[in-house]
């Protein structure tokens, strides 16, 4: 295989694994429950990374990005389940308060609000905070841009209000 060839090769490989990612985070949600699911997710993984590997070991110079932009969360706000002690105005409390007007990263807002939150004493903090931020931008409450489950790779900031 020639440097033409794995080019052309990488394109196919690239929109595989992100449909193959896509298929992840689906399992990412019944592998707890569903050991098929966790094998099925485990293979997923195994055969993306390999598949992308063996081009990229063999050309580095073909590897278009630093990070492959993988979904870190499929978790919707409709499948959260709070305890019974927090509620949703609390999670967007804290969630508001570490929002600024400017453009910030999914990944930075989830970690302060985790640390804002630690004493709610939820299970997956993260993936719960992602869930209503997405909430949030979908109710038009806040503003993002890219895929809001790429939390390394999309944006939040807080509306800005137009003037009057």
């Amino acid at each position: 295989m020639d440097q033409d060839q794995s080019e052309e090769i990488l394109e196919y490989l690239l929109e595989a694994a992100v449909e193959l990612d896509e298929a992840r985070a689906a399992l990412d949600l019944l592998a707890d429950q569903d050991k098929d699911a966790a094998s099925l997710k485990a293979m997923i993984i195994k055969l993306n990374s390999k598949l992308l590997r063996t081009i990229f070991d063999r050309f580095p110079d073909l590897v278009p990005f630093e990070e492959f932009p993988e979904i870190s969360s499929s978790l919707r706000w409709d499948q959260v389940q709070l305890p019974p002690s927090v509620s949703e105005a609390q999670i967007d409390e804290i969630i508001l308060s570490v929002m600024l007007p400017g453009w910030r990263k999914m990944a930075l807002i989830i970690s302060g609000a985790i640390e804002r939150g630690e004493e709610l004493g939820l299970k997956n903090p993260d993936e719960i905070f992602a869930a209503r931020i997405q909430a949030l931008v979908e109710a038009d409450r806040l503003e993002g841009q890219g895929d809001l489950r790429k939390w390394r790779h999309s944006e939040v900031r807080l509306k800005i209000q137009a003037m009057h």
